[in-house]
């Protein structure tokens, strides 16, 4: 790109405390196919997460493992093996929410297996089914952490979104997907620095930054489009087609992110001197972590 500035230093990465899994277990056998009652919309944009989640955060690991090697900072190397046991943890954890989804008459598979050909071929080490060229493999990996630090960004805001929102409590959302969602999305915050800080020290590219925020930005909103399409197509209970109206009312209501809140906060990660942790609080997401039902279990099943 011609015309964007250098980026300068990258402000010191902050101090946090130990990055680690919390092996989570959760029981959907009491949570309904409409988690939010009477708004089967809300509920499947939501679930478009469990569309995507499997797939992209074992993929996130994969592409973590080999850009290890070229991490000689070892707290950064010590905070991305608990980043990439983390979103191990992730992956499994709403890939069992789609096997509650099939169990409910949901099928998800027509979806996930574009997911699976979106990260694992077109993404993967052999984009176009050939092994990529030597002298094109370490770009290829910096274009790839460039891509999961622009994610990264959007699941810290969503993350801190749904630790804050009271709407989805309002709404007598599923308190067993609540938790999940509050977990995962605490975690996200708790581990928002990695993905730029790793990007940052392999690359730091201002321009792949501006580029990939860009293109993550668009797909992100095309996949929960379609995502949301294709649950309310497949719910077996026949609801009505997703309408804008709907969308923007859930909104106003808490019980989704608006666009504003989404989107808001691209141009502040477009600045050179840009850093997650300047992106608000993340000690609302910290104290969700001490008190939620699944990490509380999962840290006395790991003391015993």
């Amino acid at each position: 790109m011609t015309g964007i500035p250098a980026a300068p230093t990258a402000p010191a990465p902050t101090p946090r405390s130990e990055i680690r899994p919390r092996r989570v277990r959760f029981d959907w056998r009491d949570t309904p196919l409409h988690w939010i009652p009477g708004d089967p919309q809300t509920t499947h944009t939501i679930n478009v997460l469990h569309l995507l989640l499997p797939a992209g955060e074992k993929w996130f690991v994969e592409v973590y493992r080999q850009a290890l090697p070229l991490i000689d900072d070892p707290q950064l190397a010590a905070d991305v093996k608990g980043f990439m046991g983390q979103e191990a943890i992730h992956s499994r954890a709403h890939a069992a929410v789609l096997d509650h989804l099939l169990a409910q008459g949901l099928d998800p598979t027509p979806f996930t297996s574009r997911m699976e050909w979106l990260f694992g071929k077109l993404l993967g080490d052999e984009p176009f089914g050939r092994p990529m060229p030597r002298r094109l493999r370490r770009a290829w990996l910096k274009q790839r952490l460039a891509i999961i630090a622009a994610v990264e960004h959007f699941t810290a805001v969503l993350g801190m979104w749904v630790v804050n929102s009271p709407g989805l409590d309002a709404s007598g959302a599923d308190p067993v997907m609540l938790d999940l969602l509050r977990w995962h999305g605490a975690e996200e915050v708790e581990h928002r620095d990695v993905a730029f800080d790793v990007f940052q020290h392999v690359s730091g590219s201002y321009a792949r930054r501006v580029e990939t925020m860009t293109v993550s930005a668009l797909m992100l909103a095309f996949l929960f489009v379609r995502g949301t399409r294709f649950f309310l197509a497949a719910d077996p209970t026949k609801p009505a087609k997703p309408t804008w109206r709907a969308f923007v009312r859930a909104g106003r209501q808490g019980r989704l992110p608006t666009l504003r809140t989404m989107f808001g906060t691209v141009p502040s990660y477009l600045e050179p001197s840009h850093h997650p942790s300047q992106e608000g609080s993340a000690e609302p997401a910290l104290a969700y972590l001490a008190s939620s039902p699944a990490a509380r279990a999962a840290a006395q099943a790991a003391a015993s």
